[in-house]
């Protein structure tokens, strides 16, 4: 490695958190990426898409979330990990950098945008740090294969399982980041678990983290928390409603791009994506706040359609929504898509059938590749145990996972 991976600032630069307090960054590498525009561009990118429609303070961005990641990372390998025998430090700078980067290829408003034109935010977070990029080239300065074993990281497939498992575990420093960041911008209380007692118990063992037993009711805790989130703030049927607006707003664009159709308003940052040869310099043209430009723009369109979808998601005249599964349901949700054509809407761009579903604790099955890496107890025997064959609460959770079906259609749309 070269001497700029071990470069130190000449004086501790600090970013004022309302979760963590402060973020410390010593490390010149890590002040140089947050200052390229690859990393500057998450501030125009919303952590929680849509949701600022019904918690109007979760205005935060993916780079708040990110400052916040890296922290707890830095906390852990600084603080918890430093001279342990089963920690290596050389490996400190990769999972630090993995933290910090591990947001950079999400787009605008992520799912809906996805959902439309098919990306992924993986593979674009790939690009970005193996590309033409600022953030490639400052990788490249630590060493001639670093970004290649940052992106490894993010991609869950780096040699080292404990500096994977600091990224993407189910509890992992990206979870807690955003638990507690997304419940705070929100103005809710279940989001918040006790972070510092489950910092204070993690261990590296034999090539995996373990938690001390002690802390098995912080970990309990911050189960509860992620279920509770995702129950009333990530699934929420409002913030869902305004995806699936957004979602035919987007789609309805496209399809109108492929018929010729002249738009007063040209979307000349989306032509990329409509003809699908999308480059990563297309990509990150793209923010949130060239959306919604376009979509107010676009509210002065001669097709009623787009106008309309604009003018709903703009003005935030969402669809209602019932609970529905079309599947089980087939007779109810074709009275449904009548009573919409009976308004002269078309249900191609009115109504949206959504299905969510979480997995609160997933825990090991001998022979199931599928199961996410279970969360491990070291008892004070030294034993490791499962965390579900030791708690209760755990153990009546796991493997439990509910699906919730609505379908979303316009509110002014009488329907029992």
């Amino acid at each position: 490695m070269s001497n700029y991976a071990n470069s130190k600032l000449v004086e501790e630069k600090v970013f004022k958190d309302p979760v963590h307090r402060y973020v410390h960054v010593r490390d010149q590498v890590i002040w140089d990426l947050i200052g390229t525009k690859e990393f500057q561009r998450l501030r125009r990118i919303k952590q929680l898409g849509t949701a600022y429609l019904v918690f109007h303070g979760a205005e935060h961005s993916r780079f708040n979330h990110s400052l916040g990641v890296y922290e707890i990372v830095r906390r852990i390998v600084d603080d918890v990990f430093r001279g342990r025998p089963e920690w290596d430090d050389s490996e400190r700078l990769v999972v630090l950098c993995a933290a910090l980067l591990h947001d950079l290829g999400h787009g605008p408003f992520s799912h809906a945008f996805e959902n439309v034109f098919h990306t992924d935010h993986e593979y674009y977070t790939r690009q970005i740090l193996l590309g033409n990029t600022e953030v490639n080239a400052i990788l490249r300065k630590v060493s001639g294969d670093f970004a290649e074993r940052v992106a490894l990281v993010i991609e869950k497939n780096y040699t080292n399982n404990i500096v994977v498992s600091l990224i993407s575990s189910q509890i992992d420093a990206d979870r807690m980041d955003y638990l507690q960041r997304d419940a705070y911008f929100t103005g809710v209380s279940y989001g918040h678990f006790d972070m510092e007692r489950i910092l204070r118990v993690i261990r590296p063992r034999q090539g995996q983290i373990v938690f001390k037993a002690s802390g098995m009711h912080a970990i309990e805790d911050y189960i509860m928390s992620r279920y509770q989130m995702y129950l009333q703030i990530y699934f929420h049927p409002v913030s869902r409603s305004a995806e699936a607006v957004l979602n035919h707003i987007l789609k309805r664009a496209k399809k109108l791009y492929e018929e010729g159709y002249q738009f007063k308003f040209e979307p000349v940052h989306f032509h990329a994506f409509f003809n699908n040869v999308v480059s990563l310099e297309d990509y990150l043209a793209l923010d949130e706040n060239i959306l919604l430009a376009y979509f107010q723009f676009w509210m002065g369109e001669e097709d009623a359609i787009l106008k309309d979808l604009c003018r709903r998601f703009l003005n935030r005249d969402l669809f209602a929504h019932v609970d529905l599964n079309p599947e089980e349901e087939p007779e109810r949700y074709a009275w449904l898509i009548e009573q919409v054509r009976a308004q002269g809407l078309d249900p191609e761009y009115y109504v949206k059938p959504d299905s969510t579903s979480d997995l609160p604790y997933d825990f090991y099955r001998p022979g199931d590749k599928s199961t996410k890496k279970p969360i491990y107890l070291e008892m004070p025997s030294g034993e490791i145990r499962e965390l579900s064959e030791q708690s209760h609460i755990v153990s009546a959770m796991a493997n439990n996972i509910k699906v919730d079906y609505k379908v979303y259609y316009p509110k002014e749309i009488l329907f029992i």
